[in-house]
């Protein structure tokens, strides 16, 4: 989890801390969004995954209020301070983490399989 978050930190210009919260919202949306059985074997592949999980599912607040999906991961994203252009890189870099991690036949079936991730990938 450590060289994930100090990569992703340096990519999008973001603290480490940032990072963090920011892998942690992803990786819950996608175990939300997508296919959960693809998904859980990104998890299970990076040590601290689920507990980066548990500490970034605060109960919802605002993004909760935007219904779910897509919105609501940018809505709690952009709580952290991020821009989009931020989440762009984030995302390309957490995806190309999950690539080296279980595969790039695996990581493109959970972006195919969760709606609204092709853009980011």
């Amino acid at each position: 989890m450590d060289e994930l978050i100090g990569t992703l930190a340096v990519k999008a210009g973001i603290e480490n801390a940032v990072a963090e919260k920011t892998i942690g919202i992803i990786l819950g949306f996608l175990r939300k969004e997508g296919p959960s059985d693809k998904v859980q074997a990104l998890i299970d592949k990076i040590p601290g995954a689920e507990a980066a999980i548990a500490a970034s599912s605060n109960g919802g607040g605002l993004g909760k209020l935007m219904g779910g999906g897509l919105m609501a991961l940018g809505t709690k994203l952009m709580g952290l301070g991020l821009g989009m252009g931020e989440i762009q890189n984030v995302a390309r870099e957490l995806f190309k983490f999950g690539r080296d991690k279980i595969g790039a036949d695996q990581m493109g079936e959970i972006i195919a399989g969760t709606p609204g991730l092709r853009q980011f990938a």
